[in-house]
């Protein structure tokens, strides 16, 4: 049996249970690639997912342990499965990790290879794999759930953050009029992410600053999802990847939530803006494979400034 070293968990909770250890390589089936894993990167709350942990998003599932944590990777092609012939061996290549699927917190990922793109030119492992949920989620989110195109007037809460800060880049990069929501020290960083306009959220509501928005991209829910309707023109949305908002809002502005999909179109879209000079996944640290466990407590640190990283190979 060929094996390789991996992060591995055998019993549900948090970073506690995770241990690096050796075991079985994945073979890739039909339709499915073997990635030697350079850099993985990992999310908030994604220990606490049903999807980490059985074979359905709804926790209806049937448990699967041990799992292998983090669902986004840079890599290289080591084995193209049956029927792939987009993709050879050496390829570089990245992606996001099918949420019920064994993660990149290995040497090597077995992943659909329909849903893999080409590695972005100019960006080192570590970036890439700090681009594909994050960036899939800011792209989804704005265009096509809100429709963004050159000239929305949008803002974006939480711009500072590992989703927010992309949606920022994103937004200017197809010629939005972008403002942001960040705490203080973070606002030159937000602005030069491309935010023409960045709210301290702890000092000036947003809501008395702004009005007559398309739409807004919501990264934090709660109270400031409620307060979003006032700032919306009739007609305006309000897209949530924090919490449902409800689908009718006041003044005919109308809410969407969703759970973003692996996807190589809108990666190439995401590479497209990246060898434009237009878009750069920030990193807030990098962490090697053995202290995979202290990345995932390094999520909860407050005002991170982009993602956190797993240096694999």
């Amino acid at each position: 049996m060929t094996t390789m070293n991996a992060v591995r968990a055998h019993e549900r909770g948090g970073p506690e249970t995770l241990r690096l250890e050796t075991a079985p390589r994945p073979e890739p089936g039909p339709g499915e690639v073997l990635v030697a894993v350079r850099s993985a990167s990992i999310t908030p709350g994604e220990l606490d997912w049903d999807a980490t942990w059985t074979d359905a998003v709804d926790g209806t599932g049937t448990p699967r342990l041990p799992i292998v944590p983090a669902k986004e990777f840079s890599g290289i092609v080591a084995v193209a499965g049956p029927g792939v012939a987009d993709l050879d061996i050496g390829d570089e290549v990245y992606g996001l990790v099918p949420f019920t699927s064994d993660g990149a917190a290995a040497e090597y990922v077995r992943v659909p290879a329909a849903v893999v793109a080409t590695k972005p030119a100019g960006l080192d492992h570590d970036h890439t794999a700090a681009l594909p949920l994050a960036g899939l989620t800011a792209w989804q989110g704005l265009v096509e759930q809100g429709g963004l195109h050159e000239g929305t007037r949008v803002l974006v809460h939480g711009g500072a953050g590992g989703v927010g800060s992309l949606a920022v880049q994103i937004a200017a990069a197809l010629g939005a009029e972008v403002a942001a929501t960040a705490a203080a020290r973070d606002a030159d960083f937000v602005r030069s992410l491309g935010a023409a306009r960045v709210l301290d959220y702890a000092a000036e509501p947003f809501e008395e600053q702004l009005d007559g928005l398309d739409l807004v991209f919501d990264t934090v829910g709660g109270a400031t999802q409620e307060r979003s309707w006032k700032v919306l023109r009739p007609g305006g949305v309000l897209v949530s990847v924090a919490a449902p908002p409800p689908a009718e809002g006041p003044g005919s502005t109308r809410g969407a939530f969703f759970v973003v999909e692996p996807d190589r179109a809108g990666l190439e879209q995401l590479s497209r803006l990246v060898a434009q000079g237009r878009l750069r996944p920030p990193i807030a640290e990098v962490f090697p494979l053995a202290d995979t466990a202290a990345a995932y407590t390094a999520l909860t640190r407050p005002h991170r400034r982009g993602k956190v990283v797993v240096h694999v190979s």
